[in-house]
């Protein structure tokens, strides 16, 4: 386990009493500049009949109403900013998978909050002083190849920014860099894996001390098969373009049990996804987060989609969440089964003759949806041998028992399944519209 040199914020160890009241000043006056800056919200606070002075505690933050994605596309490109155009040193942007892309914006206040955030998010990763940090998430109007640099120039450390793809000349830059900690997506990291134990090399004989892996959901099944394949630590990182970008909330690696929330700038709620209700910490729902700090896109109860429980401290002051086990709108219903990618990736990664690299293939006859996983055997593993069809009735049947689920299994040979340098791609909708 890795260990830093690099001191901690203050407030990551005051009390949660000094943190809730930090909290409430922030908040207060948060609400006050999205009301009397940002015409969307103000409509929409008036709307719902609350005002910024009817929020006199944290559990007041109930009374406003959610954010949406569709509000900012709805708004699109910059409608729902709280500053001048002028004042936005920068803008970013979702992929827009469907529709109009959701467009975010930043003062120099923000970045350097943001930037403050992500090197929190890197220390806790066990960064040390002096580490090189080589970064292959996308740059460009992702937030995450930025927001990251950001971070670790911040936190005083050598940044590498590679960016996504050309996994040869990143892997020759591996070796003659050495880099301490890497950036990336968790699907890329391994096929990054992949491409090493092509050339014949042994990815646990790389420097690389630290992985910090973020931007889709990921089990601890795969960190556990992350971590012995490259001898690293690997922690997740969470964030969202809407909320910031990565850096809402990391993982410490002293007890890696989920990431921690930097609630002196994000505050957490979890809801019921279908009422919109207030849930308890510990029980599971959807979670939302209100921006705290934000000048230029102060973003109110945004509904993330993503799935998870908020969870008491242990290495912070600050709750931590859950890894995220889904979201709201990858879920799939086959059947009325509600079945989420990462519950199948669980059980691929038991099989030592499967690999994780698979593809939920989602189809209709007549009023019935089927699920197809395609999965790659693992490497040297025939696709047609008696070892790969047993494991893939072995999968089938673990899915049945463990999902509740019937699925067709189709195996596929080493490079079958198409790689990803960005977010991987785990569910292909093939049903009529």
């Amino acid at each position: 386990m890795s260990t830093t040199d690099l001191p901690l914020d203050p407030i990551e160890k005051a009390s949660i009493d000094e943190l809730r009241a930090l909290q409430l000043q922030r908040l207060q006056k948060t609400l006050a500049h999205a009301y009397a800056n940002s015409p969307v919200y103000k409509a929409k606070f008036d709307a719902a009949g609350v005002h910024p002075g009817d929020c006199k505690s944290l559990a007041d933050l109930a009374k406003f109403p959610f954010t949406t994605k569709s509000d900012l596309r709805d708004n699109y490109p910059f409608g729902m900013f709280a500053v001048p155009r002028a004042q936005v040193a920068r803008v970013h942007a979702s992929s827009g998978t469907t529709g109009k892309p959701t467009v975010v914006g930043y003062t120099l206040n923000d970045i350097d909050t943001w930037a403050g955030v992500v090197a929190r998010s890197i220390r806790a990763a066990g960064a040390r002083r002096g580490d090189m940090v080589h970064i292959s998430y996308g740059y460009g109007l992702f937030t995450g190849g930025l927001g990251a640099h950001y971070g670790a120039e911040k936190l005083g450390l050598t940044v590498v920014p590679f960016g996504g793809g050309q996994t040869e000349k990143q892997i020759q830059l591996f070796q003659d860099f050495r880099p301490d900690i890497i950036m990336v997506t968790p699907s890329y990291m391994l096929a990054v894996c992949d491409e090493l134990e092509r050339q014949k090399i042994d990815p646990r004989s790389l420097s690389l001390r630290i992985g910090i892996f973020g931007a889709e959901p990921w089990t601890n099944e795969m960190r556990q098969a992350i971590e012995a394949r490259m001898d690293i630590d690997a922690v997740d990182i969470y964030g969202l373009s809407e909320v910031m970008g990565p850096g809402v909330a990391s993982e410490c690696v002293e007890t890696k049990d989920g990431p921690t929330i930097w609630e002196d700038h994000f505050y957490p709620e979890i809801i019921d996804p279908d009422t919109g209700a207030v849930l308890p910490d510990g029980a599971q729902g959807e979670l939302v987060f209100t921006s705290l700090t934000k000048e230029a896109l102060p973003i109110i109860r945004y509904r993330t989609r993503d799935l998870t429980r908020l969870l008491p401290g242990t290495a912070r002051t600050m709750r931590r969440i859950e890894k995220i086990t889904g979201r709201s709108d990858d879920m799939m219903i086959i059947r009325g089964v509600n079945v989420f990618p990462t519950q199948i990736e669980e059980l691929i990664l038991k099989s030592a003759e499967l690999s994780p690299h698979y593809l939920c293939v989602l189809t209709r006859e007549g009023p019935l949806d089927n699920l197809k996983v395609q999965v790659e055997t693992a490497p040297g593993v025939d696709p047609q041998g008696s070892a790969a069809r047993a494991a893939a009735r072995q999968l089938q049947h673990e899915i049945k028992v463990h999902v509740g689920s019937s699925v067709e299994i189709e195996l596929k040979g080493e490079g079958g399944i198409e790689r990803s340098v960005g977010k991987a791609r785990r569910v292909m909708d093939l049903r009529p519209k």
